[in-house]
Parts: structure tokens; C-alpha cells; sequence
């Protein structure tokens, strides 16, 4: 199969801008890794995509767009539009030269046990003003089936390691708002699973007590002490004693982390510690889920940027080696974008993005709604 050009689109529970991916690929193989961009979110911005995620927790319909949600969809679908002119002037590309655009959209709900899941973002919309082919609403057609939208980008982590020489089983990991990982042991079916709370927990702790809308550089959680007892009162909940597949959303462990981890007693910095510790052993915990314990992990995600996330990682994963994105030579910032541009291109040639053991759906399935300008 001839190979396309691809653009691909992220905008992630940590919901702090638009991240924007070019590869070049047939569906299967990954052929270049193209330029990266990024479109932060301003503060304004921000507030309206927070503000939209506390109204989708009461939804029940998929389709729905009550109260200030028409303008938060109108919102996220400009500031993607605007990432990508600004990714094609900058790279001195033509609309012409791209063959499809992958639009994820932004998460507001993600609750696959209620059979919902809810990206805002108007891909025909985007498709008009760019005047490119694009795919979106990824994740419908696997709630729709059973199984649980995500995650979604394992096929395309399988597809990257194929560039790497690394001993497997590799556990590759994704810090994002919440965590993810995929398991790929050579030729071996891929197996994958949410592990837990990601940085949004953090986040969200840090812009409640200080304002910030993240830790920067972990620093206050290298000041404080972490809570042990609390960490192993959180890992008591249900979740972390499934098999995978499984997933999350953003706020599942909103309340039973602020209560079992004690946060309202805890200094700012011992919160933090605790928070960070918490995101570290939850993926730990996961790998007693999967078929055998990785011999190396790959990290991936805005997490990676947090050097106290990554030190504590490396203890709870070790023997195992634990490398960045970066380190190995892939964009620890772009990756789920670049899996966005992947997924468009299998959607185009009708190929499966998710399996029964990585999303739990009953069989391999494509996805995603293609708009055509």
C-alpha cells in the first residue's frame, strides 16, 4: 500500500494545548516521522474546556451539548483549526500535500462502563475550513461495540518498536492525564490497559492549593514526604485488581484519592509527594496484569517532564530500565499525535485500531468518522 502523508491532532486530559504531528505512513509500516508543532491553550482557554468537563459528567447522551458546551466544541475545533495553519505556514506546506488529518478532539467524559464517551471537536467543521480529509470521534464505534475506547494508540506503539532495537517484552508507557500502558512482546498479540492516574490528579491538586496548573519540574513534590499508608489505601480500590483491558476517566479517582490519600491534612509538598508516588506505583501495581514483567519501559507524555515522576518510576520499575521517548529517539511530547495521524490513515484502508485485548472489544475493529472537505 502506498504510503500517505499525514497529519495528526492531541489535545489530552491535561487539556493544556494542541499538540500537532506530520508522518508519513501505509497503515501499517511508519515510513518518516515528520515535523512536530504545538498550540498552547491560554488561560481563558483552559478554563472553558475545565468548565465543559464538570457539565459532561451529568450526560447520559452522547450527542447532547447542553448549556456552555456548543461554545466549548466551536472553541476546541478553532484551536485545532489554528494549529494546523499555523504547522502548515510554518513548514511551508500546502493543504494539498496532506492526505488526511487525525482529529481526536478534546475528552470531556469518558465513562465506557455508562457506554459513553464524548470528544468535542466538529471534524466537519475542521474539514471545511482546512480543506483536508478528516477522521474523528475515534473512540464511538468501540464504546458502541463493549469494549472501552481505550487506549487507542497501542497498534501504533507495536508499530514504532518495529524501528527500535529493544529487548522485549517493552512496556511502553504514556504519562498523560491519566496513564496508560501497552505491552508488546514480539508478534505476540498487544495487550493494554489504563494503569491509573496520570499528572491530571497532580495537576488539579497543585492549581487548587497554589494556583499553578501543574508541578513544574516536580519540584514541590521533591520537597515533600511521601505517604506510604496512603498509597496502599488507594491501590486497595477495585480498579487496580482488574485484568486488562480497562480505562478511566480523567476524574474516576477524583474523591476516592482525596479521601483515602488524606490530601485536605497534607502539607502542599507532602500532597504532591504523595500524588506523584501514587501515578508511580499504580503503574507498578499494573505489572502483575500482564503476561510477564517488561524487561524495559519507554515513557512517553507530559510526565516525562517531571523528573520526580521519572525517579520514582525508575524505583518502582526497576530492575527494568526505564528510558524517555526522547532518549530513544521519539518525541515524548508528539507521540499521541503521531498515533493520531497513524489511526486516520487505518481508518482510510478500513484497517482494525483496537482488539480484544486492548480495549476488551469483542473483535478487531476500526473506528473513527471520516469528513471530506
Amino acid at each position: 500500500m502506498a504510503r500517505a502523508v499525514a497529519i495528526g491532532l492531541m489535545s489530552g486530559t491535561s487539556y493544556d494545548g494542541v499538540d500537532v504531528a506530520l508522518i508519513e505512513t501505509d497503515g501499517e509500516t511508519i515510513g518518516r516521522l515528520g515535523p512536530t508543532g504545538y498550540r498552547p491553550y491560554n488561560d481563558q482557554e483552559r478554563e472553558v474546556v475545565r468548565r465543559a468537563i464538570a457539565v459532561a459528567v451529568h450526560l447520559t447522551d452522547r450527542n447532547a451539548r447542553p448549556a456552555m458546551l456548543p461554545e466549548a466544541e466551536e472553541l476546541v475545533t478553532d484551536m485545532h483549526a489554528e494549529a494546523v495553519e499555523a504547522f502548515l505556514a510554518a513548514n511551508a506546506m500546502a493543504p494539498s500535500e496532506v492526505a488526511v488529518v487525525g482529529f481526536h478532539g478534546q475528552t470531556v467524559l469518558h465513562r465506557p462502563d455508562r457506554g459513553l464517551t464524548i470528544q468535542l471537536g466538529n471534524g466537519k467543521a475542521l474539514a471545511g475550513r482546512l480543506g483536508i480529509p478528516v477522521v474523528y470521534d475515534f473512540r464511538a464505534a468501540d464504546v458502541a461495540a463493549g469494549g472501552h475506547g481505550a487506549p487507542m494508540v497501542p497498534v501504533f506503539h507495536r508499530a514504532m518498536l518495529r524501528l527500535l532495537k529493544r529487548e522485549h517484552p517493552v512496556g511502553v508507557l504514556n504519562l498523560g492525564g491519566v496513564a496508560n500502558v501497552t505491552f508488546v512482546d514480539g508478534n505476540a498479540g498487544l495487550v493494554a490497559c489504563d494503569t491509573g492516574p496520570g499528572n491530571a490528579l497532580i495537576d488539579d491538586f497543585l492549581r487548587l492549593r497554589s494556583g499553578q496548573p501543574q508541578d513544574d519540574e516536580g519540584r514541590t513534590a521533591a520537597a515533600g514526604i511521601v505517604d506510604e499508608a496512603a498509597i496502599e489505601r488507594v491501590l486497595a480500590h477495585p480498579f487496580f485488581a482488574k485484568p486488562p483491558p480497562k480505562s478511566l476517566d480523567r476524574n474516576a479517582f477524583r474523591h476516592w484519592v482525596a479521601e483515602e490519600g488524606r490530601l485536605a491534612s497534607k502539607s502542599t509538598p507532602d500532597g504532591a509527594a504523595t500524588l506523584t508516588a501514587i501515578t508511580a506505583a499504580a503503574v507498578a501495581r499494573a505489572i502483575i496484569m500482564l503476561p510477564r514483567p517488561p524487561a524495559r519501559w519507554i515513557v512517553a507524555g507530559g510526565g516525562t517532564r517531571n523528573p520526580t515522576l521519572m525517579r520514582m518510576l525508575a524505583e518502582r520499575l526497576a530492575p527494568a530500565p526505564v528510558e524517555t521517548a526522547g532518549a530513544v529517539g521519539w518525541s515524548a511530547d508528539a507521540l499521541e499525535a503521531q498515533a493520531f495521524a497513524y489511526l486516520a490513515v487505518r481508518t482510510l484502508k478500513g484497517l482494525p485500531l483496537t482488539y480484544p485485548t486492548t480495549t476488551g472489544v469483542p473483535r478487531p475493529l476500526t473506528g473513527g468518522i471520516v469528513a471530506r472537505p
